[in-house]
């Protein structure tokens, strides 16, 4: 079973593929569609050099390497939702289970701005998500919504939810793993991953909402109306 896991960064997205990682039946991916994208549209991001120097630039490459046999019975995709530019092919996630993973965007626009300054839309995926999940409910397929907020609420429960809409059992093992960072994390780890990798799972409950002015607070206006699409279809 391959598992396209869909969200913008700053989601959550690290600590939920540690935790499929820790299954004994489930093989990980990270992020293989970034260096096509920064290749395609020459963005500066954070150890850019190191990251095309790494990964396959050609989309083809990629998604070859995604419907290949990765040796267990559960591939999980860790995919953002921004790295799927025009052109890019997207009849392969047929073959896939398609959730997609969202988060408020005040907490997203607070979060990766820590990291890198300036974003805009574009670089946040919201729109690119509502397209992507516009598609795979084109092709008949019911796209799975999980919201990052109530994983952090109730993890165990959330989880449980999740992998019975998958289609798979629930392992009390995705709740914990190992501090320090995944052997297949992304080259980029170092910049974008340091508290994930001083955990050990999933932090509480969030508390209120961040408080963004000027253009944050305008970008959070931007992606608000996306976000308010899926969140409504989220699994309960």
């Amino acid at each position: 079973m391959r598992i396209a896991m869909w969200s913008g960064p700053r989601n959550l997205s690290t600590a939920l593929m540690y935790s499929f990682g820790a299954r004994s039946d489930c093989a990980v991916v990270d992020e293989p569609f970034y260096a096509a994208y920064l290749a395609q549209t020459g963005l500066d991001h954070p150890m850019r050099a190191e990251v095309l120097a790494v990964q396959p630039q050609d989309p083809a490459a990629v998604i070859k390497g995604l419907l290949s046999d990765p040796g267990k019975p559960v591939f999980y995709q860790k995919h953002m939702t921004q790295h799927m530019l025009p052109g890019i092919p997207r009849d392969w996630m047929r073959d896939c289970v398609n959730v997609f993973l969202i988060r408020h965007p005040a907490r997203v626009v607070a979060s990766y701005s820590a990291k890198r300054e300036g974003p805009d839309l574009d670089d946040l995926g919201f729109r690119q998500q509502a397209e992507l999940f516009d598609l795979v409910q084109g092709w008949g397929q019911t796209p799975i919504v999980i919201d990052s907020a109530d994983i952090r609420a109730n993890p165990g429960a959330a989880l449980s939810g999740l992998c019975s809409a998958i289609g798979i059992g629930f392992d009390p093992a995705m709740l914990h793993w190992p501090a320090g960072g995944h052997r297949d994390d992304g080259v980029w780890a170092p910049h974008w991953y340091g508290a994930v990798h001083r955990s050990t799972g999933f932090d509480g409950a969030e508390g209120p909402l961040p408080a963004l002015t000027g253009a944050y607070a305008d970008l959070v206006a931007q992606a608000l109306p996306y976000y308010e699409k899926l969140h409504p279809l989220r699994i309960a």
